[in-house]
């Protein structure tokens, strides 16, 4: 189990909330407070609860002072805001060089969700895939050809070439076009 905090609690409040439930074995604390490093490393060393952040830090320079500090034990780092899939890899091999785990985050398209599980399969450190709610959807399930989805709690890399996935007409048809001008 996955506690997910959305950074909507300060660090004080956090320790609390991470003590109250550590009797219920949780995995990971994700997103406590506000991604700082010096209050992720407050949060860290007064918890049980290993800490997860990620989605709102951005590229390998962002993420040197977590690992220098030890304050977080698994990365998410989201592919559409980390600099893509090359920036990722890179941060993702820094958290190996400093034992953390990897979840890539995982929640937009599925041209996304195709693309993190390209990148999951070549990391030593890949520990769990993220399936967010919008992967169910139906509106979002049409805006790709692909539909990768979990079976008894397994899910499959794309087996076909690039990405693995690609846009489907519908999401072509009902694309917005503004101009600014």
């Amino acid at each position: 189990m996955i506690m997910e905090c959305h950074s909507n609690i300060d660090a004080q409040g956090a320790v609390q909330l991470a003590r109250a439930v550590e009797e219920y074995k949780i995995f990971l604390i994700e997103e406590p407070s506000t991604p700082t490093p010096d209050v992720n490393k407050f949060i860290a060393s007064n918890i049980n609860i290993p800490v997860a952040h990620g989605e709102r830090i951005y590229t390998r320079w962002q993420y040197k002072a977590y690992f220098e500090n030890h304050s977080i034990s698994m990365i998410q780092p989201d592919i559409g805001t980390n600099g893509g899939i090359t920036e990722t890899k890179k941060v993702c091999d820094m958290a190996h060089a400093y034992d953390a785990g990897v979840q890539i985050h995982v929640c937009s398209s599925p041209l996304l969700t195709a693309a993190a599980l390209h990148l999951e399969t070549a990391l030593p450190n890949f520990t769990i895939h993220e399936h967010h709610v919008y992967n169910l959807h139906e509106y979002n399930k049409a805006l790709c050809k692909h539909d990768y989805q979990p079976i008894n709690g397994f899910i499959a890399p794309p087996e076909i070439s690039g990405i693995g996935n690609e846009w489907s007409e519908f999401a072509f048809q009902n694309a917005q076009i503004t101009t600014i001008g």
